[in-house]
């Protein structure tokens, strides 16, 4: 979805930003830490950054990925609602 605004202008995709504020900090310092340790994210970054792409869209594309990589671990029981790993 791209919206456009004042005199023609194309925005992105507005994300919504709220949230848990201490997930979304746990989940950036994760990518972060991602992006200079992991050698796979360093192979990511180098490959999106010569697409053109820019450090923040980056930033935004590994943390969907970190947060697909948890939710598989964890899964909740949709019937009970108990987590189960």
């Amino acid at each position: 979805m791209v919206s456009r605004g004042v005199e023609g202008h194309v925005y992105g995709l507005k994300l919504d930003y709220g949230g848990h504020r201490q997930l979304n900090a746990a989940i950036y310092r994760t990518v972060i830490v991602r992006m200079q340790h992991h050698e796979q994210t360093k192979a990511y970054v180098a490959r999106r950054t010569t697409e053109g792409k820019s450090k923040r869209d980056i930033i935004r594309c590994l943390k969907r990925y970190v947060i697909r990589e948890v939710y598989q671990l964890i899964k909740v029981n949709p019937t009970t609602g108990e987590i189960t790993t």
